[in-house]
């Protein structure tokens, strides 16, 4: 089978760099035009993207978008998919989607790879394992779009689409308190990612707004899957004073804590509480219906689309915004057993 070409081939052939192809593929400013002609003949004779990437080029710009999200199997990822997809189709843009399985390598991987081929923008939400993005001055180098959503980037200068998470769990921890459960454990995800630092800040702000004493023990910190999320309610089950609730910040951790309650013949929700975080499907086809937060997906990704075709078209122009939707409880069986909590 013929090697394929790569943009390292054309480099040393033209004698130059990868950066100076990959820029002149994306017909970035700085790069002269004798160099963007050179490497368009080129990597049309080397059969270079079938000669796609050059045809995209005459017009100006390549039509495609790369989209990374930790897992396409989520309800609310699929969701946000669908809403940029929707947007970029009506635009005459292709998508291109990668997920990283939750792994900061793939990511990285993802987008050297996405860079290489000439996209025009980059939409990511972060891995739970994305500690670093050093990423980020090399795609504005590159005079590329950035959006972040969802899992974001909270200290840098970009584009990003989030949720008001901390509003959403404090709404969560509100009803169960209103439906007369006191001991309230948190399922809580690693604190670097932004969604779930703000699910727990939201968690204590709603426990201390109604003079609820914090306890740490009933805050267990995982990566809030099923098995985390049996495995979690187990352990504080076992607790001289165990708790009466869990508000996940994840649905799939909450409904480990549901079969486990199920096999413990533990009565959901008259005897135990339970909320999630992101209104999967699944959430309401078990018995009892899963409370859960609904994070708007679809509108996220719209917005995102919205956002990147407005920093192609302002370019310079453009500041950094961040885009803040607030999300909305979903009341189910899980956590209305109808008992308010008394009044003074």
């Amino acid at each position: 089978m013929k090697k394929r070409v790569t943009i390292q081939d054309l480099a040393k052939e033209l004698n130059t760099t990868a950066s100076t192809i990959s820029r002149a593929l994306k017909d970035h400013p700085a790069i002269s035009k004798s160099m963007k002609e050179k490497v368009v003949d080129l990597a049309q004779k080397r059969n270079y993207k079938v000669n796609a990437l050059a045809a995209g080029l005459r017009v100006g710009r390549i039509k495609t978008i790369g989209v990374i999200v930790p897992n396409i199997n989520r309800d609310f990822f699929s969701s946000i998919i669908a809403g940029i997809e929707d947007l970029a189709f009506e635009k005459g843009y292709n998508v291109v989607i990668c997920q990283t399985h939750d792994k900061m390598a793939r990511e990285q991987q993802y987008i050297n790879t996405l860079l290489s081929t000439g996209v025009s923008g980059l939409l990511i939400s972060l891995s739970l394992e994305s500690s670093s993005v050093s990423y980020i001055d090399e795609i504005k180098r590159l005079g590329i779009p950035l959006i972040f959503f969802d899992r974001v980037v909270e200290d840098s200068q970009v584009n990003r689409i989030q949720n008001n998470d901390k509003a959403g769990a404090y709404k969560a921890v509100c009803h169960l308190l209103d439906n007369n459960y006191r001991r309230i454990a948190h399922f809580a995800g690693p604190d670097h990612i932004n969604v779930y630092k703000d699910r727990k800040l939201g968690y204590l702000e709603a426990l201390t707004a109604n003079n609820i004493r914090i306890e740490e023990e009933l805050i267990i910190t995982s990566d809030v899957s099923l098995d985390a999320g049996r495995a979690s309610l187990e352990k504080l089950m076992q607790l001289s004073n165990p708790p009466d609730a869990v508000f996940s910040a994840s649905d799939y951790s909450a409904l480990g804590a549901l079969l486990y309650l199920k096999e413990k013949g533990i009565s959901v929700p008259q005897d135990f509480g339970l909320v999630g975080y992101s209104n999967e499907n699944f959430t309401a086809l078990v018995t009892p219906g899963l409370t859960s937060v609904d994070q708007h997906g679809m509108e996220i990704g719209k917005y995102a689309v919205k956002v990147f075709f407005e920093e192609i078209e302002e370019k310079e122009k453009m500041l950094p915004r961040t885009i803040v939707l607030d999300p909305e409880l979903i009341i189910r069986g899980s956590s209305s057993r109808g008992e308010q909590k008394e009044t003074s």
